[in-house]
């Protein structure tokens, strides 16, 4: 095989940016009257028609609304007042997705702080991630090299009869 293709083609494996290799999530609220959920990709890409599930501090494992985000990434709903305290929000789409924290405070009452964000845990961003997929890669186009580059069998290996020569037989 061509070990140029193969050092090129390695060359290129480690070179990729990170962004096209995964991605994570970043969910956004903001609160008004209602609360405005902005799920997009960490490229910026929005989340359109992702699956958004709310959850209440009192009921966290039952969804108190479901729906989808918009063509913006965007999903809005307003809260029960009455329900104060934390409220959760999950969005996901095709394997990727958040879950946020969502102050809601009685009536009257006013959050400090009421725009946070999350960044999905299912990115691979650790640097032992990294190191580990680029070493699989790698051990990849090596076993694929050897593969390749492997001894072709000819046609007399294996052939375990003695070969005589012309001058041997007319002795």
């Amino acid at each position: 095989m061509n070990w140029k293709l193969c050092i090129s083609l390695l060359f290129w494996t480690i070179a990729i940016p990170e962004s096209a290799i995964a991605h994570g999530v970043i969910v956004q609220s903001q609160t008004t009257s209602a609360i405005k959920i902005n799920a997009a990709y960490d490229s910026g890409t929005p989340m359109v028609n992702a699956e958004v599930r709310i959850y209440t501090p009192q009921d966290p494992s039952t969804p108190w609304m479901t729906g989808n985000t918009d063509d913006n990434g965007q999903f809005l709903f307003i809260p029960d007042h009455d329900n104060s305290g934390l409220w959760e929000a999950t969005v996901r789409q095709a394997g990727h997705g958040a879950l946020i924290a969502i102050p809601v405070s009685p009536p009257g009452e006013e959050v400090s702080d009421s725009t946070q964000n999350a960044i999905a845990s299912n990115s691979a961003s650790s640097p032992v991630q990294k190191w580990v997929a680029a070493a699989a890669v790698i051990w990849g186009f090596i076993g694929t090299a050897l593969f390749f580059t492997r001894l072709k069998p000819s046609d007399d290996v294996g052939d375990d009869s003695p070969h005589i020569t012309s001058q041997e037989s007319q002795n």
